[in-house]
């Protein structure tokens, strides 16, 4: 009977353990309460030291006091064609069209509390009607005060005061490498910020000025910069701001695929005082077409290595010619400052006015020599120099010659010019290249067919024999080239040749 017992309480003991549990999970109805749900871990897998936390609370104090600064620019502008829709490289006009008028949006930097606003040339450039909406969503008309299509730059203003001024920063201080953030209305997307590091600096020929007066001298960035943020802020981490974004490289689909372009801060500071002061540009203009030194071209010149910046041409009554430079100088600096690449002397010269004085440092024939050239204004109907005649050969004093000739190792073909080349490229000598193989050297320094060489080593080319025996005397080095295109445009090129060639 005790055992019975004991066998009996057993058995509710174990009835009472399940019924328990199975009351405890509640047949899957029954659930914890809130307070009894533990979501992932306990602690974050790493801890921020002092570094990063500072390193994360810079970002977010700029983009808490510098994206007040920064404006939505509402115009309708006439409408017209967008001259960049099929570039690689474009500003940010892409607005729908209407019969008469478009409308589109950018964004603009307030530069002073009285309301003066600096943005870009191509976000209100032909507008009717501009408004601006600021940070706390507030409204304005704006009126433009001035715009300068060489720099891409504009200045607008609104009746109002204090505001909140943007800090201008040091854009030549920038460093490569060095973090940055954009700061705009991209798509539409008021206040947007983006981060990324200056790409590069000095970028320029992208395509976006068709002016030869352009100048084109960007910091280029990895910061996501889109239609919209045109006229916006690329500030550095003390909130200062360095460069106006102005457009993208876009495969044709108008949006950010990696980078994008902004104008330094140091230029746009020049353009809008003069903006602000007199309504346009007073700048000063050397009156010269120039283009970078590469390794063949300052071998041909007897550098040590490829430095400065090479005159190609001059403008006829510019302020060059008038100072004594010469084509095929090469500029070393501008007041004491280097110059390696075209865009240095174009973004140092925009910020001048006419009348100024530079004092130019120039290599020529193995020397360095100094020349002072007082800027002058922009002649709207100045012309390049032409081609100066040499002497007046006729056909018939090479009747002996020959008239053709292959240089394999170059790649180059040439022929003698005709009476008819002659008066189409308005030229008095040289040879007519007539086939260029691909991937050659002559390729590589741009030759083609269709250009004439005019000079081979500052010496006019008469005929064929007469080139064949510059390049004869020149092997194992390179040979300096003058060359016309058909449309009058001239340029000097550096072709090595071979020991054999």
């Amino acid at each position: 009977m005790n055992s019975k017992r004991l066998i009996g309480a057993f058995a509710l003991i174990v009835v009472g353990i399940v019924f328990g549990a199975l009351l405890v999970s509640g047949f899957g109805l029954v659930r914890p309460g809130m307070a009894d749900i533990n979501l992932g871990t306990s602690k974050p897998p790493v801890s921020l030291d002092a570094d990063a936390t500072s390193f994360s609370k810079a970002f977010i104090e700029v983009a808490q006091k510098v994206t007040p600064q920064i404006v939505k620019i509402e115009v309708v502008s006439e409408l017209k064609d967008n001259p960049h829709q099929n570039l690689f490289f474009f500003p940010f006009k892409d607005f729908p069209q209407m019969p008469k008028e478009e409308q589109g949006t950018g964004s603009g930097i307030i530069i002073s509390p009285d309301g003066y606003i600096l943005t870009n040339n191509h976000v209100v450039e032909n507008a009717e009607k501009v408004k601006v909406t600021m940070y706390d969503k507030t409204t304005y008309d704006a009126k433009v005060i001035g715009t300068d299509p060489l720099t891409d730059l504009a200045v607008i203003k609104i009746n109002a005061n204090n505001l909140p001024a943007a800090y201008l920063g040091d854009s030549d201080a920038l460093k490569v490498g060095q973090w940055v953030m954009a700061i705009g209305n991209p798509l539409s997307l008021t206040s947007t910020v983006t981060a990324g590091i200056v790409s590069a600096k000095g970028r320029a020929q992208l395509g976006l000025i068709k002016d030869r007066y352009g100048v084109e001298n960007f910091i280029q960035t990895d910061a996501a910069i889109n239609p919209g943020n045109s006229g916006g802020a690329l500030v550095d981490l003390s909130g200062a701001v360095v460069g106006i974004n102005s457009a993208i490289a876009t495969q044709g689909t108008g949006t950010y695929i990696g980078y994008g372009f902004a104008i330094p801060i140091n230029m746009a500071k020049a353009v809008a005082k003069d903006l602000i002061a007199h309504g346009k540009i007073t700048r000063g203009y050397i009156g010269i077409e120039i283009s970078g030194v590469d390794d063949a071209l300052a071998k041909s010149i007897g550098m040590d290595k490829p430095r400065g910046i090479m005159v190609q041409s001059l403008i006829d009554g510019g302020a060059a010619k008038s100072a004594g430079i010469k084509e095929g100088d090469v500029i070393l600096k501008v007041d004491g400052k280097t110059v390696n690449q075209p865009s240095d002397l174009q973004s140092y010269i925009a910020g001048k006015s006419a009348g100024t004085v530079v004092d130019l440092t120039i290599f020529r024939d193995g020397k360095e020599i100094d020349r002072k050239v007082t800027l002058k204004a922009r002649d709207e109907n100045a012309s390049t120099e032409p081609v100066v005649d040499r002497k007046n050969n006729s056909e018939n004093n090479s009747e002996n010659a020959e008239t053709t000739a292959n240089f394999d190792k170059l790649g180059l073909s040439i022929k003698n010019l005709t009476s008819a080349d002659k008066k189409t490229y308005n030229v008095n000598n040289g040879v007519l290249i007539t086939d260029v193989q691909p991937y050659s050297v002559a390729a590589d320094q741009y030759l083609g067919k269709g250009i004439v060489i005019v000079e081979a080593d500052r010496k006019p080319v008469e005929d064929v024999n007469d080139f064949k025996e510059t390049v004869k005397n020149k092997r194992g080095s390179a040979v300096l080239l003058k060359v016309k295109d058909s449309q009058g445009n001239t340029r000097f090129v550096g072709l090595e040749i071979p020991d054999k060639g």
